[in-house]
């Protein structure tokens, strides 16, 4: 019985080495893995830095301004100045059309319905508008009342 045990010992020491060694093995594979994608990564932040730094170059404003000088004729730039700007109630922004005038009778109804100059949306596609529920009225003391 002795021996048995001793067999099966040797045996469970022999089979942990075995897998111990392919763990090394395996770890030191995915190691290599993992520092070549590192160096990757260095490589792609430099390869980036040099990109934003040649772009930063290329958008030199004494250069754009040259630019659009050489090519006034073809592009018809002119150069910026204050009077290019306005204010946004000077824009005429496209009127824009209602609900009803999109086909959207129910949304017109639903919008219709105001609670002391609050537009209550209370409707679902399908369903006729009903009353609006009136959201309750604060305490005296600012707590809302149930």
């Amino acid at each position: 019985m002795r021996g048995l045990l001793y067999t099966l010992s040797i045996c469970a020491v022999i089979g942990l080495a075995f897998w111990a060694y392919g763990s090394s093995y395996e770890t030191r594979t995915l190691e290599r893995q993992v520092a070549r994608l590192e160096r990757e990564i260095g490589a792609r932040h430099q390869e980036l830095a040099m990109l934003r730094a040649e772009w930063a170059y290329l958008n030199r404003p004494d250069r754009l301004h040259e630019l659009a000088e050489m090519n006034f004729e073809m592009l018809g730039l002119v150069p910026l100045s204050a009077d290019h700007f306005a204010e946004t109630d000077q824009v005429a922004y496209p009127a824009t059309a209602g609900p009803r005038e999109l086909g959207f009778d129910w949304a017109a109804r639903a919008l219709e319905t105001e609670i002391d100059g609050v537009i209550v949306m209370n409707h679902r596609l399908e369903e006729e508008v009903r009353e609006p529920v009136v959201p309750p009225a604060p305490a005296r003391d600012g707590e809302q009342l149930p």
